[in-house]
């Protein structure tokens, strides 16, 4: 797929140049000291040739096909520029000026007549405002980096041209290898997910790494990045997502979301490894590509140096699990190591250990079934044998389909030991902890690979219900719901409420409390009134008719003067949910993934605790049970104390259901369900109070 893009026959440098300080000569050179074994054609109305090969006014004097054009002008040319390409037939340009949407609104306008001639051609576009691509399969670097990488199995994309210069650089001095390397830029046309689907199946590519300011398509990266993590890894950097970027919202859930709420939700369901550091990047991208997967068991620490030990600390802290090794392994290392090493795990050769001894400690942990992968970590002491360590570990790791990470800790003494075991495709890290990250990337994934493909469950609705109350809130020019009305729908998904009426006068209140049974709680009922707290408009536990009256009379007066342009129905009686823990179910709209789903501890401390958890909608059960499972008050649900515990089986279905509904109906923008009551087990959920929003369209 796009092979225009990454193995092409044929390319034409449009802004050539003879002058050795611009962008057109350094991208020139670089096609060609790529050893890029297609035709190149520079393109430069002013010159007859360039580094010895034939120079053309246009693309369009070119007499053969062209396959990529990589353009290297002033912005107000590109245009002119690009509509020859169109013309000439070329199937993919790389437009690596700048001067677009990044500069402003002319530089915007620029950029969709250039997006509109590109389509009007059926040519693909990447950029403008990139880097460049480079391929060392091919091999060709049509770009205008400072060098060419190593040839590797780690693909990667970058929004940022600036960060690829630095990671190129870096890449070079420590020896990290790539198949793939683009630069997105502005993503006009081409995009993160055209780059997910091409190197979905590239046999050269074991893992994709990328670093991403935002997303074009939220609801198509997820699907596609669902699919392209079952072939193999994803490891990302998602820049720019600080709560300061949520838009206002009024609901509760939309007031907890935020970008960073859905981008992590998002990761998560689409079984990508999200990290925040570049280090990271590149620590993870290194172990997937150069060992293989882990496949079960824990983990092994062979080491010489009780400080270093501390790899169990950070394996425990990141949840990765240290192999106990069986009886016949400990009797091994007992029998071979001196009485003073330590034979359970980690395992310490201690300080004199030469290379046969870290030989025999690293073949018997790996020859254990109950060990999935190991460490080796060598501190340089006076005796130590680094070189001779390093192959020998290179050369035991290279029989056994387990993972092996080096941890050769130092940097002037080990370098020789590090390179050699980089030949043995053997990743090294200076400190513990970072091989212990690597390690709970390795288990995420595989748990990731483990889990079934997204199952989504259907509830029957009575859809002609809640569409007859959105209708009748739009007819009357309202987007907000009022409680009775989104108590009418939630009810409509099967979702149990308690009883309740509508009272306009003090008279049909206390008639209604009677049907319903004291005690009581009032609410004031209006649809522009969303928290009624704030107006005093809520009161729990009404025993009497008298305090009925009363109750409603004072609402009434403190909505009048607290909202005097809201509109009032009345007062909402309802019965009075007894027991139970307060929770919360909602809903907002996500500008990339759309709808949002929320569940947390609830009640009127919901912002202040912020215990909450984030999905993206579609989603399992199985996704739906681990969002209720992971906020930190979950003991409380569970059973605190000898209190019995509460029915989560029921939440979970509560969530499933109010998915759904956003999925039918998707006008509905925001809804929170709070408080849900969650009583005992086998005893259900109440949603006590609702309210919604609809779109404006």
């Amino acid at each position: 797929m796009f092979e225009f893009f990454f193995s092409p026959k044929s390319v034409a440098v449009i802004g050539a140049s003879r002058n050795k300080q611009k962008l057109g000569y350094g991208v020139l050179l670089n096609i060609i000291q790529s050893g890029f074994k297609g035709r190149v054609y520079p393109i430069n109305p002013k010159a007859d040739e360039i580094l010895n090969l034939k120079c053309y006014p246009s693309v369009l004097d070119i007499p053969d096909d062209i396959d990529l054009a990589v353009v290297v002008i002033p912005a107000r040319h590109v245009l002119k520029a690009v509509e020859e390409c169109g013309r000439k037939g070329v199937k993919g340009v790389i437009v690596i000026s700048a001067g677009f949407k990044e500069a402003g609104g002319e530089g915007a306008k620029l950029e969709q007549e250039l997006v509109r001639i590109v389509r009007q051609y059926g040519m693909r576009m990447m950029g403008p405002n990139v880097l460049g691509l480079i391929d060392t399969i091919t091999p060709i670097n049509a770009s205008f980096s400072a060098g060419m990488p190593h040839s590797g199995s780690i693909a990667f994309m970058s929004q940022s041209g600036a960060l690829c210069t630095a990671v190129l650089d870096t890449s070079l001095a420590e020896g990290i290898g790539f198949s793939r390397f683009v630069s997105l830029g502005n993503k006009a046309d081409f995009n993160e997910i055209d780059l997910l689907e091409a190197w979905e199946k590239d046999p050269h590519s074991k893992v994709i790494t990328a670093y991403l300011e935002g997303i074009v398509d939220g609801v198509r990266f997820l699907e596609v990045a669902r699919r392209v993590t079952k072939t193999k890894p994803i490891i990302a950097i998602k820049s720019g997502t600080t709560e300061a970027g949520a838009r206002a919202v009024s609901s509760h859930t939309g007031t907890l979301a935020g970008s960073e709420k859905a981008y992590e939700a998002a990761f998560r369901q689409a079984g990508i490894i999200r990290v925040f550091s570049i280090r990271e990047l590149f620590d993870y991208a290194l172990g997937f590509a150069m060992q293989p997967m882990i496949k079960g068991g824990g983990i092994a620490i062979v080491t010489n140096a009780g400080g270093p030990g501390m790899m169990t600390d950070a394996c425990e802290r990141f949840g990765v699990p240290i192999a106990r090794f069986s009886r016949e392994t400990i009797e091994r290392l007992r029998a071979h190591l001196p009485p003073a090493a330590n034979v359970l795990n980690p395992v310490d050769v201690i300080g004199d250990a030469l290379a046969d001894r870290y030989a025999v400690a690293l073949e018997t942990v790996l020859n254990d079934p109950n060990v999935g992968g190991a460490v080796v970590i060598l501190t340089p002491q006076v005796v130590t044998q680094i070189e001779e360590t390093a192959k020998v570990v290179g050369e035991i790791a290279s029989r056994y389909d387990k993972p092996v990470l080096g941890c050769f800790m130092g940097k002037a003494t080990t370098e020789k030991g590090v390179q050699i075991l980089r030949e043995y495709s053997i990743p090294n890290y200076e400190v513990p902890e970072r091989a212990a990250g690597v390690f709970r990337a390795m288990y995420e994934y595989k748990n990731w690979l483990e889990t079934p493909p997204l199952k989504v469950e259907r509830y029957e609705f009575d859809r002609d219900r809640i569409k007859r109350v959105i209708t009748t809130a739009r007819s009357e020019g309202r987007l907000t719901l009022g409680d009775t009305e989104a108590r009418e729908i939630i009810q409509a998904c099967g979702i149990s409420v308690p009883k309740t009426g509508l009272a306009r006068t003090p008279e049909e209140a206390v008639r209604i409390a009677d049907e319903i049974g004291y005690p009581v709680v009032m609410k004031i009922a209006s649809p522009n009134i969303l928290h009624k707290t704030d107006v005093g408009g809520v009161k729990l536990n009404i025993q009497t008719p008298e305090d009925v009256r009363d109750a409603f009379d004072l609402f009434i007066y403190r909505a009048t003067r607290y909202m005097p342009d809201a509109t009032i129905w009345g007062c909402q009686i309802q019965q009075m949910v007894r027991g139970g823990r307060e929770v919360i179910v909602g809903i907002s709209h996500d500008p990339q993934f759309g709808p949002l789903l929320m569940f947390g501890l609830g009640g009127i401390y919901v912002e202040a605790l912020r215990d909450v958890s984030f999905r993206i909608i579609p989603l399992s059960r199985r996704e739906a049970t681990e969002m209720v499972n992971e906020i930190k008050s979950i003991g409380l649900l569970r059973g605190f104390r000898g209190e019995p515990p509460s029915d989560i089986d029921s939440v979970v279905d509560v969530i499933l259901r109010v998915a759904q509904l956003s999925m039918d109906f998707p006008e509905i923008v925001e809804l929170d369900i709070n408080p849900l009551m969650v009583m005992e087990v086998g005893k259900g959920t109440i949603a006590v109070d609702v309210r919604m929003v609809l779109s404006s369209r």
